[in-house]
């Protein structure tokens, strides 16, 4: 190779590579845990119609100091019957989230979105074993779409805006 030859080739140090976007999770955590089974025994013998289940699911995130994200999933279920309550769980798993490569723009929906599709497995096993150690069948929590949480939770707070901004 001439040396003329090796001046149209750029070095390697020369190229900026723009990182590959990546998640990783570098911790997992229960931050808080309820579960309340008020009537026990009474509830616990068999018979009795099916309780209706109210569910609820948040999610939250925030920046730390250091560059790393923590998310917060928050699961909520409480079975009624017309005589009362079953139970009650509410569930807060956490994570600790390296985050690279993803534009300030995108970076919303990954915590939002992806960042709990990580979580949920764990946060719904938690779930189905202390609803289990209540001595009810395991509540296992049907899959979640976190992008259809995140778009209405979006869409309240603009239409929120909105109304302020008519107000």
């Amino acid at each position: 190779m001439s040396d003329t030859d090796s001046q149209n080739v750029p070095a390697e140090a020369e190229v900026a590579v723009a990182p590959e976007p990546g998640i990783r999770i570098l911790a997992q955590f229960v931050r808080d845990l309820s579960f309340e089974n008020p009537r026990a025994p009474d509830v616990l013998r068999s018979g009795g119609p099916q309780p209706q289940i109210d569910m609820g699911v948040e999610m939250n995130a925030r920046g730390r100091d250091d560059g790393l994200f923590e998310v917060d999933l928050r699961l909520s279920a409480r079975a009624m019957r017309e005589d009362g309550p079953v139970f009650v769980v509410e569930l807060v798993y956490g994570g600790l989230f390296a985050i690279d490569g993803v534009p300030s723009d995108s970076l919303e929906p990954v915590l939002l979105v992806e960042c709990p599709r990580f979580l949920f497995p764990f946060a719904r096993r938690i779930i189905a074993d202390v609803t289990a150690d209540g001595a009810f069948p395991p509540f296992m929590l049907d899959p979640i779409d976190f992008n259809a949480v995140y778009m209405a939770r979006k869409a309240e707070a603009e239409g929120m805006g909105e109304a302020q901004g008519t107000a």
